[in-house]
This record gives structure tokens, sequence and C-alpha cells, in this order.
């Protein structure tokens, strides 16, 4: 008699929200389709972007597209996952600082030490743990490495220990407040409250050239297509459909001979990897990285961006950062005093009348030009799959 493996557990068979459909295999209109938008977003990042945005505009979307990046990561996490990340700013933190490093060694020149060593005057010699930053070797991968073992550390302990819903969210929560009183309380060697900054230089070029900092900004857009590649990719294999039924019924996936804890363990390493190189590349497309921009705030803006664009979606969570991104300078330069306001609301009024957010407009206009028998008969069918769903006992 031959041994059955079990096959991944489908989630139509269980109570998934209705703004996360299970993903589905690509076929060869889908890969045509995914194609076709990745073509139309080079067009609009390569070609249309630097030719209409003036050279401080170009800079700012630079810094949107390295929000987007972690966006990304989260939209995997919590949208296919169901693990709400409120701690991603340690991991882009991580990454970013590693980076940081690198750099500042690297405008010191050989033998010489960070500027805000000098000026604070606590040290006499680069400290240890410093110098194998001067390498970009080891500065490179360790922008990315780094968090994806920091967050496979504390995701091994966590999820092992079946941790998870308000309770793993509180925890990332948490983490991060940490990391920001440990960054701080080392002036010395972290820059404290200001972090690091005035990063000159990005291997050998002059950051303060207008096309240096183009060819950052043309990096920046490639590195977020290649990111979106992969996250489509993970989505729509095999473990993508495992990750979506963890999401929905974690006790029977355990049931059927898989474990839960490893399939997270994944999509949360994977979001960390995505943060820490957004935050890489975050520091030669603005100069800085402080405390101030990887703590809780904003890791709770990275949430939101994702929710304003749709966690359920590939490209929702890419829309939703930048719009997040792009609404908070424009409405800060026009109401300086009410802008924070403003951008509430502009959060509410979306999760309140777009629970899928922006990226579902596409899928309810294409049920407008249905016509009412088109969407009786999804309606219908919605009502079947839910009544079968009532019929299969909990597990």
């Amino acid at each position: 008699m031959t041994a059955v493996t079990p096959a991944p557990p489908s989630a139509a068979g269980t109570s998934a929200p209705a703004d996360a459909p299970p993903p589905k295999r690509p076929g060869g209109r889908s890969r045509l389709r995914a194609a076709a938008g990745f073509a139309f977003g080079a067009a609009l990042l390569f070609a249309v972007a630097p030719l209409v945005l003036s050279d401080f505009r170009l800079a700012l979307l630079a810094k949107y597209l390295c929000v987007a990046m972690v966006a990304v990561g989260i939209g995997i996490a919590w949208g296919r996952g169901g693990m709400l990340t409120l701690g991603q700013g340690v991991f882009f933190g991580l990454g970013g600082y590693a980076m940081a490093m690198h750099l500042k060694l690297a405008d010191a020149g050989p033998g010489g030490m960070p500027d805000f060593m000098q000026l604070y005057g606590q040290l006499d010699e680069v400290p240890v743990w410093w110098r194998p930053f001067a390498s970009p070797w080891f500065a490179l991968p360790a922008t990315v490495l780094l968090p994806m073992a920091v967050a496979f550390g504390l995701g091994s302990l966590v999820f092992r220990r079946r941790v998870r819903g308000a309770y793993f969210a509180i925890l990332s929560q948490a983490l991060a407040a940490a990391m920001v009183i440990l960054l701080i309380g080392q002036q010395g060697t972290t820059g404290g409250t200001n972090g690091l900054t005035d990063i000159e230089g990005f291997f050998g070029y002059d950051l303060d050239d207008p096309v240096n900092q183009r060819m950052v900004y043309f990096i920046i857009a490639g590195v977020l297509l290649a990111l979106l590649a992969l996250a489509r990719q993970l989505i729509h294999s095999r473990y993508g459909e495992l990750l979506v039924a963890v999401r929905d019924s974690e006790e029977r996936v355990r049931f059927l001979g898989y474990d839960p804890a490893s399939v997270k363990l994944v999509a949360y390493v994977v979001a960390a990897g995505m943060a820490g190189l957004a935050g890489a590349l975050f520091v030669p497309a603005v100069g800085i990285i402080s405390p101030a921009l990887i703590g809780i705030v904003p890791s709770i803006e990275f949430v939101i961006g994702v929710a304003v664009g749709g966690r359920a979606t590939l490209l929702g969570p890419v829309l939703g950062a930048v719009a997040v991104a792009w609404a908070r300078t424009a409405l800060s330069e026009r109401f300086p005093g009410t802008w924070t306001y403003l951008q509430g609301l502009l959060f509410v009024v979306v999760v309140a009348f777009l629970p899928g957010g922006l990226a579902s407009l596409w899928a309810l206009a294409r049920r407008r030009d249905a016509g009412p028998e088109q969407s009786r008969r999804g309606w219908s069918a919605l009502g079947r799959r839910r009544a079968e769903r009532a019929e299969v006992p909990a597990a």
C-alpha cells in the first residue's frame, strides 16, 4: 500500500475573510497580465516619473518606494499569513544602520573616525563591532541577513509557543520600542537621537550630485519591481496556498501533518529581509537614519499604508504605502497645523467604505460593469460557499 502525502489544505473549506481570497495558480493568461502589469509599472517608474517630476519630487518618490518595499513584506506576513506585524521598523532600522555605518566609514576614509564620534568625544577609535562594516562585502549582505537573523530568532521563540493575534502584534511593537531605547542610549556609537546623518557618498558617488541621486532612484525602483516579482511567485506557489490555509485555520493545518510555526516563520523572515533592504536603500535616498524613523509610530504607519491599499493583494500594499506617504507630504505642506487629523480621516474613510483597500476599486468597477444578473450569480455562488463552510465541522 502506497503512502499518500497530504496535499496543502485548501482555504476554500475555511472561514477566510471576504477581502482575502485564496491564491490561484497562475495560468497563461494570468502570467500575461502580470507581465503587462510589470511592463506598465516599469514604464511609469523609469520613463514617466523622471520626465515629469523635478529632482526634489523624484527624491521624495524614491523615499516613498522604500516604504513600499516594507509594505510588500507586510502584505505577505499580514495579508497572506495573518500576522499583524507592528514592529517592521526594527528590521527597517537594522538594514538602514548597517548601510549607514558602512557609508560613514567610507566618508571618513581609511583609519578615520565618523564625524559624530569625534564631535561627542566619547571614543578614541572606531569600536570593534563597527570595523567589519568598513567592507562592502560584509555590510551589503548584513543589510538583509541581519534583519532576517533577528526575525528568525524572534519568530522561532514566538511561533513555537503559538503566540498569535493581538499578543504577537503587541510583542512586535514592544520590540520596536526597545530598539529605539537602545539606539538613543548609545549616543557615542549610534549617534543617539540624531542618528547617523550627513551621509555624503554612495560607493564613490557624490550624493549631492543630481545625476547620482537619479541613479539611486533607478536602483530603488528596480529593486521594488524585483521584490514584487518575488512576492508574486511566493504567493502563487504551493507555499502561498499553505500560508493562507494557516491563516484561516491553523489547527486544521496541524492535523494534516504540517507545522504552522515553520510556515509562518518563513513569511516573517522574508518580510524582515524586505524591510532591511528597504532601510538600506532609504539611507542613500534620504541621507539619514535615526531612531525617529524606525520606532513605534513609523511601524504603525507602515501597516496603515498596507491597510489603505489592500493587504490581501499584491499591488495594494505598494499603492497604499505610496498614497499614504504622498498624502502626508502634501497635507503637511498645505495644512501644517492640521495635517495629522486629515491623514487620520483619510485612513478612517478608506477602511470604513473600502474594507478591501484601494485595490478593491478595480473589483468593484468590474462588478458594476458585469450588470445585475452577473452580480446575482456571484452572490449566489458566495452563498453556496458559505453554506459549504458551515457544514464542515470545526477542528
